[in-house]
């Protein structure tokens, strides 16, 4: 693994970052334990939760991912000083009163639900501090289309995020700060309102990225990268499409793996993840790697691992098994020869899972 520096900030990461929703779910605390473990000792210094999480998120286990990492931190085997920890506050919380009362994120939001994961995490500060999804209605989670008939949606100023983002950076409890699920427009404004009034500036993003869904290269590649914006690409194996695991029996039918996510959740199942045209270009994807001798695993990570735009790349896993294959598998590059193939099957698939 190598280490990548996130944006303009001075936080040095491995190219590969563990996720974390699963635990709280679909892992318990001692299997996250050892995931957590292994991890570390694989020389993985970068750890992505949220308040939100774990995930389908439900009021019964909401925190219960930050609680998980923060009982580990007290008997981890490397200082906390040495791993870089990122969380996020959720955007808008419509459908999820558990999270905090109101449709808005404002900055007094901001600010209780960061002391929120603090307690929970057990620790003083937050390395990477994101917001989740924008307080905008934006192109999100397989909405497509920006609709301006809902401009009009009462809506918290990103200067007012933007201040009490600097109340905890000012605090101590916060270093960097980053955006989640963004577009071009809100990476903009929040550089340009960050710049123009001396208040903290975006480190990262963390969008979808995977060949599913290459929608960040519509633009908003060429945006972070002039502004020093690093990509933290997540869902690199679309929800477990561009594993192989569904390619037989699809994600619903006789035979579906049982614990995975698709399968399991009905919620999931209505998202991009669980659309037909995802699983027939995963299956596509998929079928090609067999054909260049690799695994879908190798392929769909070795693309994250092959491409410019991202900085690094976030892995979920299960089990202990997952975690090894994912590492083995990130250290796959892709020649430009695969990498112009993959352009010409997204030609013919595009983007089903954006």
């Amino acid at each position: 693994m190598q280490k990548v520096q996130l944006g303009i900030s001075d936080l040095m990461v491995t190219d590969v970052c563990l996720g974390t929703m699963t635990f709280g779910e679909q892992v318990d605390e001692k299997t996250a334990f050892s995931i957590l473990d292994r991890a570390v000792e694989q020389g993985i210094n970068f750890l992505d939760t949220a308040e939100m999480y774990s995930v389908p998120t439900r009021k019964e286990t909401y925190g219960a991912t930050e609680t998980i990492i923060g009982n580990w931190f007290g008997r981890s085997p490397v200082p906390r000083s040495e791993l870089v920890l990122a969380s996020k506050v959720a955007g808008p919380s419509r459908g999820t009163p558990w999270i905090r009362e109101g449709a808005g994120l404002t900055g007094q939001d901001i600010i209780a639900s960061c002391e929120g994961s603090l307690k929970r995490l057990q620790t003083d500060y937050i390395d990477l501090y994101q917001i989740h999804w924008p307080e905008r209605h934006v192109p999100a989670f397989g909405r497509r289309y920006f609709d301006p008939d809902k401009k009009h949606e009462p809506v918290t100023s990103i200067e007012e995020q933007l201040q009490a983002l600097d109340t905890l950076v000012k605090a101590g409890k916060v270093r960097y700060i980053g955006l989640s699920n963004e577009t071009p427009y809100g990476v903009s404004e929040f550089i340009r309102l960050a710049e123009q009034m001396g208040l903290p500036r975006v480190a990262t993003i963390q969008n979808p990225y995977c060949l599913l869904n290459r929608a960040y290269e519509d633009g908003l590649d060429e945006m972070c990268y002039r502004h020093k914006v690093s990509l933290l690409a997540y869902s690199p194996l679309g929800y477990g499409l561009l594993s192989g695991k569904y390619d037989q029996t699809g994600t619903t039918g006789p035979g579906a793996p049982a614990e995975a996510r698709i399968t399991r959740y009905e919620s999931v199942q209505k998202q991009r993840w669980g659309r037909v045209a995802s699983l027939e270009a995963a299956r596509a994807y998929n079928a090609y790697a067999r054909e260049l001798g690799l695994s879908p695993v190798q392929l769909a990570l070795g693309f994250c691992h092959s491409k410019w735009q991202v900085d690094s790349t976030i892995i979920g896993v299960r089990t202990l098994e997952q975690l090894d294959e994912d590492i083995s598998a990130m250290q796959t590059r892709l020649d430009a020869d695969v990498l112009a193939q993959l352009d010409v099957l997204r030609q013919k698939y595009y983007d089903p899972a954006q």
